[in-house]
């Protein structure tokens, strides 16, 4: 393998107050992208300003696609969680004066719906201890405007796509959700009357022109954001790409699905804890619910990738004094052969000289460190990846061994 480790001054910040586009800022639609991310996306496309088609295999929130299209390029981006794929969508849209204004005005109307109270309330999500995430008041209000929204707007309308993304960050802001932690949490006892003398009808109102004054900036470029698995890209999108950027789940047992679940009940993406752990399952990195349960049973296929420094690492792990020790083995081995199938297909749709950044973290389970980064470079080697680097960006906490890379390599 023939990475080179980049980076000793590592970025200590992660509170940067760069922003480039009320789109993609600071703390973007629906604050799920991190500050530091925005920056590096934004970076990395500037300075590869010749780059025709731009691929973001692992879509998230859809920062690299609108930031591509911002800057005149053609950015592709694809996902399996039709939630995500939804809201990139919705940030990549074309909106005219026209659907922005219709948009205030059914705002209003749902809004006064919603102070008259002569409709019915839509269902209360299936969430399990719904009434640990709202207080009383603001769940009766949160389904007051989510019948509201629905009565007020057509379907498939750009108005009811921007009031429910206005309703999705009202809903976490009157929420007892707390986001200052690796992953969601839920605040103290103290603080569990959110809701309570607050207003919620102009904290809805606050988001939804947060969200008109983005809507109205449009890119210039294109924007394809298609449904799909990142395990087999050249099955998803078509064409040749000349630079890939992207972020992909870390092998840090964070569900993506967990910290979605509160948008994906209420907007209907998801009916039950069954169907979570489904999704979970089928999505890189997952282990909530049913993921869990089935990586006990879970073996490695002939066709895995073939490691000695993963072997030895994955060997640490399921010998710990612990009784998980087997299952978080099979969750790092099958992050790692979901990766290698991800990468082998990835090939097909790279132009000649095409330029990767994989903006990936390290872990530790058991004290055992797994570094992704050189598994990555490894894998990229092997597939005959040139220009391998791995570029240490910053501490993701205050565990020293825990950093943020970008791996970069180029195709032949």
């Amino acid at each position: 393998m023939s990475a080179v480790i980049k980076g000793k001054q590592l970025r200590q910040r992660s509170d940067y107050t760069y922003k480039f586009n009320a789109k993609t800022g600071r703390h973007g639609w629906l604050r799920l992208t991190p500050a530091y991310s925005l920056k590096i996306v934004e970076e990395l496309i500037v300075s590869h300003g010749q780059s025709r088609r731009i691929f973001d295999p692992f879509c998230g929130t859809g920062t690299t696609v609108l930031s591509a299209a911002y800057h005149g390029h053609e950015g592709v981006t694809a996902d399996i969680n039709p939630f995500l794929i939804w809201l990139a969508q919705a940030k990549t849209a074309h909106y005219s004066l026209r659907q922005i204004e219709a948009t205030r005005e059914a705002c209003a109307a749902a809004l006064e719906l919603v102070r008259l109270q002569n409709i019915e309330p839509a269902l209360a999500p299936p969430i399990h201890n719904i009434e640990r995430w709202w207080s009383p008041r603001s769940l009766d209000f949160l389904r007051l405007l989510r019948s509201a929204i629905l009565l007020v707007t057509d379907v498939h309308s750009a108005e009811r796509t921007l009031l429910l993304i206005a309703f999705c960050r009202s809903l976490i802001q009157l929420s007892n959700a707390a986001f200052n932690h690796q992953s969601m949490s839920f605040k103290d006892n103290s603080q569990l009357d959110i809701g309570f003398g607050v207003d919620m009808a102009a904290v809805f109102y606050e988001h939804v022109s947060f969200i008109l004054s983005g809507a109205s900036e449009n890119p210039i470029g294109e924007a394809l954001v298609v449904f799909g698995d990142s395990r087999n890209p050249t099955d998803v999108v078509d064409g040749l790409f000349n630079l890939v950027v992207t972020s992909p789940p870390y092998a840090n047992r964070m569900s993506y699905i967990r910290e979605l679940r509160p948008y994906m009940y209420w907007l209907g993406f998801l009916i039950n804890g069954r169907d979570a752990g489904e999704l979970d399952w089928t999505a890189i990195g997952g282990t909530w619910g049913v993921a869990t349960s089935r990586l006990t049973d879970w073996t490695r296929p002939t066709d895995c990738f073939k490691s000695v420094h993963l072997s030895k690492v994955l060997e640490q792990i399921a010998h710990v004094d612990n009784k998980n020790g087997l299952v978080l083995a099979n969750y790092v081995a099958k992050y790692f052969d979901d990766m290698w199938n991800h990468f082998q297909c990835l090939t097909p749709r790279l132009d000649q000289g095409a330029e990767l950044h994989y903006i990936v973290g390290n872990s530790t389970f058991y004290g055992s460190l797994v570094s992704t980064e050189l598994l990555y470079a490894e894998m990229l080697a092997i597939l005959g990846f040139k220009k391998i680097e791995c570029r240490a960006i910053r501490k993701r906490n205050s565990k020293k061994e825990l950093i943020e890379f970008d791996v970069v390599a180029q195709w032949q």
